[in-house]
């Protein structure tokens, strides 16, 4: 039996750039086992997507919630997407 997989995709609002934001969500979802990616927006937020087991994603999801110890996160507006299969996580420009 598959193991369940699920996909979330968060825009994250805040001081979130210029505070090592990719870098440690990128290591948080490493150490969790969780694929996907994440950027730096024109507007100031990070964009990120998560795939994986759902108890995993919803501990990068909550991390994205705090982030490092330089970010000041006010709002994170996240949905669920279909799954695309993802194997690593990723920065993007």
């Amino acid at each position: 039996m598959a193991e369940q997989v699920v996909r979330r995709h968060l825009m994250v609002h805040g001081r979130v750039q210029g505070v090592w934001f990719r870098r440690a969500t990128q290591r948080t979802a490493r150490a969790l086992g969780v694929a996907g990616w994440v950027r730096n927006c024109a507007d100031g937020s990070v964009e990120v997507v998560l795939e994986g087991a759902p108890e995993r994603v919803t501990a990068a999801v909550a991390f994205c919630h705090e982030g490092p110890s330089g970010a000041c996160v006010d709002h994170v507006d996240a949905r669920d997407e279909a799954p695309e299969g993802l194997t690593r996580f990723e920065l993007r420009a």
